[in-house]
């Protein structure tokens, strides 16, 4: 976005209404962007308003014959319903989806990216693990193999909280129970839902946020602590134990036991220190949730240019949602690294089409009414808009929900487009810091993993100030993109670092684990 792209706004706010700013993304569009509401009558860009155009939401600037393609950033977001005037109000009404060619050109725009060597690189302050992956948060972590013990990991969980013995330990960040709704009544060992699920609680089991961990379960699951270990050469160590409540005795033997086997973890946990080392340690969770017609233009590219120096710097920025990048995935095709990497994308995007046709839904039921509120109207504008937190350097890989995450650079992992289920699985690939922007105020956190908060517009960011970390509405006041991504990164240094985030100082992450469940319950 160039600064001549925004219509001076009047000075007056009699004027501002007659001549409301907006923003043209790019030449070949045929919509721009609403700044201020545009009401009936007034003039933008030389057109007179038909219909009143709410902040975030779209006027037509030229005429739109049925069945031709709307263009926002250049690209299609939709195609006209029935015929479009200027001054008209764009959105649902006049808008639909439907499916058309893309040209995926794999590998187009791969390029050498400079990643700076390690001397010149930024440091952060964190947790070095025995497996040499460095952790930003020292959580105790309690796992649960089915839903049936997840009661008693709550139980253990707030039994520890009421006995005060982690105020002796003021370098432990808490406990948290990660239970969920699965491990049984499901298809088991080789299933697609099965192995999602085990890579998952294998990602948290050994996730460099979790100083240690204690593993329940209930016993006769489908979802075996036994096998799960085998499969990835877990071992019963210091900082991991398990335990089932049938072999325990009952439930209050199991809470018991479960809060002394946490006791004697603690000090183990508490041993580690924050120590100096390089930002190509961190892996970032590019998220965003509640989002609106600001969120491609000011929080999204911002976050995207702090992906591309976090890319300099040698480290990790990991980006999901494949419902939401439907649409625009030929835009991360031609920067993938090569032709594999791009095809492995597009069969995500082929996974889905088949997922939600084969459960009664398709892949425009996303946006929701939230985003639709704010300004966007299909999921191919939504895309576009969320793809920019991706930033503009080569796409390394692509990654099944949970997977470990081996490459540095730009990746893409597979995932729901539902915010808790999706950055759990960001989380079990292994970020550490998640960055999460709103347009409409999703109040959001996710333990272990400090969750940063982007507010796409001002009204949003003063209206919970609380809530929000940064706020990306000065954007559209003059500030630039370049400014906003530095600020973001320098903020995920400092928030790696230890510094709290909102979401921590309220609380948030205990209830935000859910994992994807993929399969018939049985």
């Amino acid at each position: 976005m160039s600064s001549d792209t925004i219509v001076a706004p009047p000075t007056g706010l009699s004027d501002r209404a007659a001549a409301p700013r907006v923003l043209r993304l790019h030449p070949d569009d045929n919509v721009v962007v609403a700044i201020d509401p545009i009401l009936p009558g007034a003039v933008a860009e030389g057109i007179t308003a038909t219909a009143r155009v709410p902040k975030g939401h779209k006027m037509a600037t030229a005429p739109v014959a049925v069945g031709d393609p709307i263009r926002k950033f250049g690209q299609i977001i939709g195609f006209a319903s029935e015929a479009i005037t200027p001054g008209a109000h764009v959105h649902s009404h006049n808008c639909f989806v439907h499916e058309f060619e893309r040209d995926y050109r794999f590998a187009e725009d791969a390029t050498a990216e400079r990643v700076l060597p390690e001397a010149e690189r930024r440091t952060f302050e964190g947790y070095r693990r025995a497996s040499g992956r460095i952790g930003t948060r020292n959580y105790v972590g309690i796992l649960t193999s089915v839903n049936c013990s997840a009661s008693v990991a709550r139980f253990i969980a707030e039994a520890v909280n009421r006995s005060g013995m982690l105020d002796d330990y003021p370098t432990i960040d808490g406990i948290v129970p990660f239970v969920h709704g699965t491990g049984c009544g499901m298809a088991g060992k080789g299933s697609v839902g099965y192995d999602t699920l085990k890579r998952t609680e294998w990602g948290y089991a050994t996730h460099p946020n979790i100083g240690g961990a204690l593993m329940v379960g209930l016993g006769c699951e489908v979802m075996q602590i036994p096998g799960f270990m085998d499969d990835y050469g877990l071992k019963e160590s210091d900082t991991f134990h398990t335990m089932t409540i049938q072999a325990t005795g009952g439930t209050r033997k199991t809470i018991e036991r479960g809060v002394a086997v946490i006791e004697e973890m603690l000090p183990a946990i508490a041993a580690a220190q924050r120590e100096t080392v390089p930002v190509s340690e961190l892996t970032v969770a590019l998220q965003c949730g509640g989002s609106d017609g600001y969120s491609g233009i000011t929080a999204n590219p911002a976050l995207g240019r702090a992906t591309d120096i976090l890319v300099e710097q040698g480290g990790t920025g990991v980006l999901a949602e494949t419902p939401e990048i439907y649409g625009a995935e030929h835009l991360l095709t031609r920067r993938a690294a090569n032709r594999e990497v791009g095809e492995k994308l597009v069969e995500r995007i082929r996974w889905w089409e088949d997922y939600t046709a084969r459960n009664d839904g398709q892949m425009d039921n996303n946006p929701s009414p939230g985003n639709k509120a704010g300004g966007l109207t299909t999921i191919l504008e939504k895309s576009l808009g969320a793809t920019a937190k991706g930033g503009t350097t080569t796409l390394r890989g692509v990654y099944l929900y949970g997977e470990p995450i081996t490459s540095r650079g730009f990746v893409f992992m597979d995932s729901p487009g539902y915010d808790p289920a999706s950055v759990t699985g960001q989380v079990a690939s292994g970020c550490t810091v998640v960055v999460f922007s709103t347009g409409r105020g999703s109040a959001f956190g996710f333990k272990p993993a400090p969750s940063i908060k982007l507010a796409t517009n001002s009204d949003t960011y003063q209206r919970q100030e609380e809530d929000m970390d940064i706020n990306c509405g000065d954007v559209l006041e003059g500030v630039t993109i370049e400014e906003k991504g530095r600020e973001i990164f320098e903020t995920v240094i400092a928030v790696a670092s230890g510094k709290r985030t909102k979401s921590e100082d309220f609380g948030y992450g205990d209830n935000e684990f859910v994992p994807w469940q993929i399969g018939a319950v049985m």
